[in-house]
């Protein structure tokens, strides 16, 4: 299938989907559960594009694997995070800043999500329709980018987890593992993911493409609706914040400041 066509196919997949966890909220009243989606469905797009792609047979699978599993890892971290849980502090800021007109501001912020989907899964598109096998080095580097970012992201996940199942650190800042080096390493590792579908395209005319995905993605993260709208209310809630922010590395992990 011309890879167009399988791009149709995920667009009004993605349509249909987000405006049915859109009529969902409606009644739960609880949006952050969009997130979790976002991140299954994505997989499943790489999963579609591998299946549907004419590429060769190596880059498919290792595009499919790859999406398929970060997806499901990630899509049911956040599912557990957010099921059963009062709505995320970001969704009841839009809720109150929208009035009356928060129904269908959030149906279109909805489908905003399949709009950065849809360039985010350029990453899976490209390999998934490349001619000829990538260079085995590229391969190697693909798959050594790929286990560090899904399993440094799931580390991230996990010790802030343990961290705040601990009454003790009801109104503490973790600064435990990672979290003493960066204030989101989670956000860090969720951007490198994005290069590992770079080294499987390089070599193809439209490699370059790839370079969107990981863009996008920290752009997203540092400068919209990340860590700015997190910061937020954490600056404001939380003792001792400000001063892990200015100690801290935002993104990138680094030794703390004294």
């Amino acid at each position: 299938m011309p890879p167009l066509a399988a791009a149709v196919i995920a667009l009004i997949g993605l349509i249909a989907l987000f405006s049915a966890v859109w009529a969902w909220q409606l009644r739960s009243e609880n949006a952050g559960m969009v997130d979790p989606i976002w991140a299954h469905s994505l997989g499943l797009v790489a999963a579609l594009y591998a299946m549907l792609g004419t590429g060769d047979p190596v880059a498919r699978a290792l595009t499919a694997l790859g999406g398929l599993v970060w997806g499901a890892r990630l899509g049911t971290h956040l599912w557990k995070r957010n099921a059963g849980k009062p709505e995320d502090a970001r969704y009841q800021r839009f809720r109150a800043e929208w009035g009356d007109k928060a129904a269908s501001r959030m149906f279109w912020f909805f489908q905003l999500q399949v709009v950065i989907s849809m360039l985010l899964s350029i990453a899976f598109l490209v390999p998934s329709y490349r001619g000829t096998a990538p260079a085995v080095g590229w391969m190697l580097l693909a798959v050594v980018v790929w286990i560090v970012s899904v399993a440094g992201e799931a580390m991230a996940d996990r010790q802030l987890r343990n961290f705040k199942a601990d009454q003790a650190n009801r109104d503490a800042v973790c600064r435990v593992g990672l979290w003493r080096y960066s204030r989101h390493p989670n956000y860090f590792f969720e951007c490198v993911h994005w290069l590992a579908y770079i080294a499987l395209s390089i070599g193809t005319p439209w490699g370059w493409f790839t370079l969107l995905p990981p863009v996008l993605m920290a752009f997203l993260l540092l400068k919209v609706s990340g860590i700015p709208l997190l910061e937020e209310s954490m600056a404001k809630g939380r003792p001792g914040y400000a001063d892990y922010m200015r100690t801290t590395s935002a993104l990138i992990p680094w030794p703390p400041r004294h």
